[in-house]
C-alpha cells in the first residue's frame, strides 16, 4: 500500500475546530501583549479559520514567543476512562453562594447547574461517567460557572450568552473511548467558561495499569 503524504507528515493531517480555536487564543494573547496590531490580528484570525491542516496553522504563529512549532497532533489510541456506577445528585444550585463538583465523583447522564449571583465549579477530569454520553445544562444569571473537561473528551458546547459570555472554545472531537459531553444553557449578565485540561490522575493511572508503583515526589 502506498503511504500518503498525510501519513508520513503529521502537518498534512486535518485540523479540528478546537485546534483552530487554540491557535486563535495564542493570537489574541499576543495582541493583548502588544505584539500584534488589530489589523494584523484580524488578518491572522481569518487565516486560522480558513486553515484546513496543521501545516497551514503552523506559520501563522511561528514568529510569536512560546508558540508551538506546530499544533499538537492528537495522540492515537483509546482513552482511559471508567463508565458506570450510581451517580449522586443530578443538579447543583448556588444563589448568592457557590458549589463545587470535582475529584472522584460519578457524573449522571444529565446534570443541571444553576447560579444566581453566585459561582460554581464542575471539574470532570477525575470523574467516572455513568454513561458514555453526558449532557450538562448550565445557567449563570449574574454569576459564573467554570466547567473543566478532560483534554481528550468529545465536547460539544451549544450555550448562549445574553449580555454575558458562554465560551465555545473547548468544542472538538475527542479520542476513541473517551466520553461525549454536551454543554448547553444560558449566561445572562454572567459567564459559563468551558476549558479543556489534562487529567490530574492520568500519569498515576498509566503507572497502575502497567503494574508499576506510582513515583514518589523527590
Amino acid at each position: 500500500m502506498t503511504q500518503s503524504p498525510a501519513d508520513s507528515d503529521p502537518k498534512g493531517l486535518r485540523a479540528s475546530d478546537s485546534d483552530r480555536d487554540r491557535i486563535a487564543e495564542i493570537l489574541r494573547d499576543a495582541a493583548g501583549e502588544g505584539r500584534l496590531g488589530m489589523d494584523e490580528l484580524d488578518d491572522r484570525l481569518s487565516a486560522v479559520y480558513a486553515a484546513k491542516t496543521y501545516g497551514e496553522l503552523e506559520p501563522i504563529v511561528k514568529d510569536l514567543p512560546n508558540a508551538p512549532s506546530a499544533p499538537a497532533v492528537p495522540a492515537a489510541g483509546p482513552a482511559n476512562y471508567q463508565f458506570g456506577g450510581t451517580p449522586g445528585s443530578a443538579s447543583a444550585i448556588a444563589v448568592m453562594g457557590g458549589f463545587c463538583r470535582k475529584g472522584e465523583w460519578v457524573v449522571p447522564p444529565s446534570f443541571t447547574a444553576l447560579t444566581i449571583m453566585g459561582g460554581g465549579e464542575i471539574d470532570l477530569r477525575e470523574a467516572r461517567f455513568a454513561e458514555r454520553v453526558t449532557t450538562i445544562h448550565a445557567t449563570a444569571i449574574m454569576g459564573g460557572i467554570a466547567i473543566v473537561v478532560p483534554e481528550d473528551a468529545d465536547v460539544r458546547v451549544n450555550g448562549i450568552g445574553l449580555m454575558g459570555a458562554f465560551e465555545h472554545g473547548a468544542t472538538g472531537v475527542g479520542k476513541p473511548g473517551a466520553p461525549t459531553i454536551h454543554i448547553n444553557g444560558l449566561a445572562f449578565w454572567g459567564a459559563v467558561d468551558v476549558k479543556r485540561k489534562r487529567q490530574k490522575n492520568k500519569a498515576k493511572r498509566a503507572q497502575l495499569d502497567s503494574g508499576k508503583a506510582p513515583e514518589l515526589p523527590s
